[in-house]
């Protein structure tokens, strides 16, 4: 399948320079940073969240976890995590399971953990378990640039 075409139009659109590399068929971000030699802190994912006015997209590294009481209170509103179902509808163009986090290809609001804030080499799923998109030279911050940055993930303590 390789780079979803939400994506690379996205990316095109905005003349941002990316490379796409590909790595054995992995089921989590965790294992896609191990398979592909990367670190864990330097791979973005993307967390599909409902609260009451729709979606957002909730951007943390890898090695992190969504807090779901922390994002509720700093959005001051009750939040869930949105099925894999609603997931699919939204990233039409991406295997199921696949949320990439850059939500502007998807029209979608979004908030990004602190933690990504200072990276300037980001990875991150590019529509398939097998395909990555990687962003140097601070090109995800300036994507991110109108993004709400929070602290709204802790890093998972089973690794």
């Amino acid at each position: 399948m390789g780079i979803a075409i939400s994506l690379q139009q996205y990316l095109d659109g905005r003349g941002v320079a990316f490379d796409v590399t590909t790595h054995e068929r992995t089921l989590s971000a965790l294992a896609t940073a191990r398979a592909s030699s990367i670190p864990e802190d330097n791979l973005a994912k993307g967390v599909l969240m409902r609260r009451e006015d729709g979606y957002l997209l909730a951007v943390v590294p890898a090695s992190y976890r969504v807090e779901l009481d922390v994002l509720s209170a700093w959005l001051k509103q009750p939040i869930v995590l949105a099925s894999e179902t609603e997931a699919s509808a939204i990233f039409g163009d991406c295997e199921i399971g696949c949320v990439p986090p850059l939500a502007g290809a998807y029209d979608l609001s979004a908030v990004m953990d602190d933690s990504l804030e200072d990276c300037t080499d980001i990875y991150f799923e590019g529509g398939d378990h097998r395909t990555l998109v990687h962003l140097s030279e601070g090109n995800f911050q300036r994507l991110m640039h109108d993004v709400p940055h929070a602290h709204i993930g802790a890093r998972n303590s089973r690794r």
